[in-house]
């Protein structure tokens, strides 16, 4: 297609839209003067965001379609972006790592409390992102329950502090064993089923467990939800409300390094490549003897243990709970950070936990438009960059020959 083509349409597509926009864009009735009001720049507005916007759209997916034309014939195998030649060079990101860390330290004492606390909440859904990444982007079971489980770590703290005082320390391991209990109770019914069946009861058993704590007011307090929740405690000293805030983000930053430890040797261990196998084809991996019913028991256990960490401290983050906190839009978020940042990829997944909670956040500002413009990215996203911010890659191991025993 030449270029000529391309701003011919592009000029279709800007008259058309002015054409259906006219009644919205430029006529404004103004019942109380009787007057009508002409609001013709507005539609000059329209017209050359839509040329420009349409135009710039169809070279995005005309260079989209050369690169995987490319990419079929074999010669664009090696092309990554800039975030995957970082992710890969051991060179570039071990100072950065570093970097980041001391960044990560220092950060309450450059900030206010409340970017201190903006950054905790998106630490939390960090955390809930690399959990989901073990079930959907290791072990590629869709589960669009989560939520569930985030909400079995908060209640469990919270009733357990306010029937039999138990402290945070103590909630945060019984919250997680029972998360991961729940996540068996949860994979037991459906290890036949797969793909959209198995979306559809997990979706099921989210509802019904914000259903239950809603409606079930003698044991979570029902839509009031439960109050008064005491925050963690550091061997019994107490803080005020900025130095709880600051104490709970090094918490997070002290949970995220835990998990990507411990999900990064999973990856590689012979359970993560288990994993793989069950997501890449589940007839050739029970074909190879694996045992599919563990393999995926494992996977809802673990992911569904690390929600439940998360919600203990969810809890001591915000002192009070109730079932809104914990609806299907939580567990289509956590979904979103693990699409957006590459399934399979913990630090893709950090990425997308951060951009999914810090951006709407910082764009505040713009008022309504804040969720239109986020909205616009995601699609922008998904349609050139479907396999996320950082593609999940595996580590390959090749055969060299000696030359000198040859």
């Amino acid at each position: 297609m030449s270029g000529l083509d391309e701003v011919k349409k592009s000029l279709t597509a800007a008259v058309w839209f002015m054409f259906l926009t006219f009644p919205i864009m430029v006529v404004r009735v103004r019942p109380l003067d009787r007057t009508i009001e002409w609001r013709w720049d507005n539609m000059i507005y329209v017209g050359l965001s839509v040329f420009f916007g349409s135009f710039l759209w169809r070279k995005m997916l005309r260079r989209k379609e050369m690169g995987l034309r490319r990419q079929a014939m074999g010669e664009d195998s090696r092309r990554q972006n800039f975030l995957q030649k970082a992710a890969g060079n051991r060179r570039f990101l071990v100072p950065a790592t570093m970097g980041i860390l001391v960044i990560t330290l220092l950060f309450p004492h450059l900030v206010n409390p409340y970017q201190i606390s903006i950054m905790t909440l998106a630490l939390i859904y960090v955390v809930l992102g690399l959990g989901l990444n073990i079930v959907v982007g290791q072990a590629g079971l869709l589960n669009l329950g989560y939520v569930a489980f985030f909400a079995v770590g908060a209640y469990s703290y919270a009733l357990l502090n306010q029937h039999f005082g138990l402290g945070f320390w103590i909630c945060l391991p019984i919250g997680a064993s029972l998360a991961a209990l729940f996540g068996i109770l949860l994979a037991l019914p459906v290890l036949r089923l797969r793909g959209d069946y198995l979306a559809i009861v997990t979706l099921g058993f989210g509802e019904i467990t914000r259903i239950v704590l809603e409606n079930w007011g003698a044991f979570s307090g029902g839509p009031i939800g439960i109050r008064n929740i005491p925050r963690p405690e550091f061997f019994g000293m107490t803080f005020s409300l900025s130095e709880a805030i600051t104490f709970i983000y090094y918490i997070m930053i002290a949970a995220v390094i835990f998990t990507v430890f411990v999900i990064n040797r999973l990856q590689n261990s012979r359970l993560g490549r288990a994993w793989v196998a069950l997501r890449e084809d589940e007839i050739a991996c029970q074909a190879m003897g694996i045992d599919k019913a563990r393999v995926k028991l494992s996977a809802f256990a673990l992911g569904a243990m690390w929600a439940g960490m998360a919600g203990v401290i969810f809890a001591g983050y915000n002192t009070y709970i109730n079932p809104k906190s914990f609806t299907f839009m939580e567990s289509v978020i956590i979904l979103s950070i693990v699409v957006l940042g590459g399934m399979g990829s913990i630090l893709g997944v950090i990425l997308g936990g951060l951009i999914m909670i810090l951006l709407p956040e910082y764009l505040r500002e713009v008022g309504h438009y804040r969720m239109l413009i986020f909205g616009a990215a995601m699609i922008v996203m998904m349609v050139f960059r479907p396999q996320g911010l950082i593609q999940g890659k595996r580590k390959a191991y090749q055969f060299q020959r000696d030359k000198k025993a040859a």
